[in-house]
């Protein structure tokens, strides 16, 4: 009898856990730093190359019309050879991203930085929870994508303060564009040290256990397009994303033009909202271990961001309180975070977990490549509030998408019974 078990028979433990999830999370936590790597220094761009937010804004269609083509085909990449060595690449072109940044003399340069870093934001969803889904026992792991999306808003919420305050210190955005290369390189030396944890050749998937189905045909790799809801998923990601690049990119200056905030006041807005919105993914963690309809969850939360939202379009609010609004206004997009997460996995067929989240988190990239140079249009013409607005009514048709996942998902179990 042979004493040699097989990668799959690796069963997680406690301790294991928490390490995946914790590398994964700081992991995904770069990856949305990185998001920001030109936009909180926008003003900045403005005064030395003489740019719009137009073409601002069309930076940042570069970086995510990369990351969405990328990401829907790294899927497939990281379902073939694995997701670890995806992963070290992607971070790598972080790396080289900040570089490229720092040294741009113009308006090219920073076209090229965009690239990179949306060609290193690429890989991170389908290697992110290809990782999670086969390291992490079912049990926690719920909290390992509430966790995931905790780190991502983490990273978001660092970027503004990051880039801002290392700029104003030293005097160069510059600098501040340099400084961040090392933190990519950071990750990657920790994940290199603990690459044993998060080799997810290791492992198995529950339904392999639950469903070994021998004699099944293999069905073909693309047949999972085929499911409405993947494509009600990829939906739900464009709307709310988004409305998110509104308030990432845009929200500042908007608030400054109707509000009078100063510039440095916005910039800690977006860190708030960001903040409350890893406060609302914590809570979401419980939340999606407790509650069946995950689409009422998203569908409650979302719908009352839209209207703390709307309410900030109005120009009506006390500079201070709106500023306070829009933050708050991140909670209720976190809390339905962790429970988009979960019907994305009950939503993905067997096997095609790295092609499922790719694909549907392309939306992710798409939702924030057309709605950038939208909103940096609404700003070249003086139509701050119409920000606020679009990005309630975008988180509305969120909510849609959502309510129809859940729908589509319930459906076929009902017609059989």
């Amino acid at each position: 009898m042979s004493s040699t078990s097989s990668p799959a028979a690796v069963v997680p433990t406690g301790r294991s856990d928490f390490t995946v999830i914790g590398l994964i999370g700081l992991a995904h936590g770069t990856s949305h730093f990185f998001h920001l790597l030109l936009a909180p220094l926008f003003p900045a761009f403005i005064r030395e190359f003489g740019l719009s937010y137009s073409e601002l804004g069309l930076l940042m269609t570069v970086f995510f019309v990369i990351s969405g083509a990328g990401q829907a085909l790294s899927g497939f990449l990281v379902d073939r050879i694995g997701a670890r060595p995806v992963l070290f690449t992607a971070l790598s072109c972080f790396a080289a991203a900040a570089v490229a940044a720092a040294s741009a003399g113009g308006y090219a340069g920073l076209v090229l930085a965009a690239a990179l870093a949306g060609l290193g934001n690429a890989p991170f969803h389908p290697s992110d929870f290809t990782i999670l889904n086969k390291r992490v026992s079912p049990p926690r792991l719920g909290h390992a994508f509430s966790v995931h999306g905790i780190s991502g808003n983490l990273g978001w919420a660092a970027a503004p303060v990051f880039f801002i305050g290392i700029s104003e210190l030293s005097g160069s955005w510059r600098a501040a564009c340099l400084s961040a290369a090392l933190l990519p390189l950071g990750v990657m030396a920790l994940l290199a040290l603990n690459r044993q944890v998060i080799d997810d050749r290791r492992g198995e998937w529950a339904h392999e256990r639950a469903h070994p189905a021998h004699g099944a045909p293999a069905e073909h790799p693309m047949a999972f397009l085929r499911l409405p809801s993947v494509w009600l998923c990829f939906s739900f990601f464009f709307w709310t994303t988004a409305a998110l690049s509104a308030i990432q990119g845009f929200a500042g200056p908007a608030l400054a033009r109707m509000y009078g905030l100063p510039l440095s006041a916005t910039a800690f807005v977006v860190t708030g909202y960001m903040l409350c919105g890893a406060a609302g993914m914590l809570v979401g963690g419980f939340v999606t271990a407790r509650v069946a309809a995950l689409e009422r969850t998203i569908g409650l939360a979302m719908a009352t961001s839209a209207a703390l939202l709307l309410l900030v379009a109005t120009g009506l609010l006390p500079p201070l309180l709106a500023g306070g609004v829009v933050a708050v206004a991140g909670f209720g997009a976190g809390l339905a975070g962790p429970s988009r997460d979960m019907l994305i996995k009950r939503a993905a067929p067997p096997g095609a977990t790295g092609r499922v989240y790719g694909t549907v988190y392309s939306g992710l990239d798409v939702g924030f490549a057309t709605a950038a140079p939208v909103f940096g249009w609404l700003m070249d013409h003086g139509l701050q509030s119409a920000v606020f607005a679009a990005s309630a009514a975008a988180m509305g048709m969120g909510v849609i998408s959502a309510v129809l996942v859940g729908w589509r998902i319930r459906v076929p179990a009902s017609a059989v019974a």
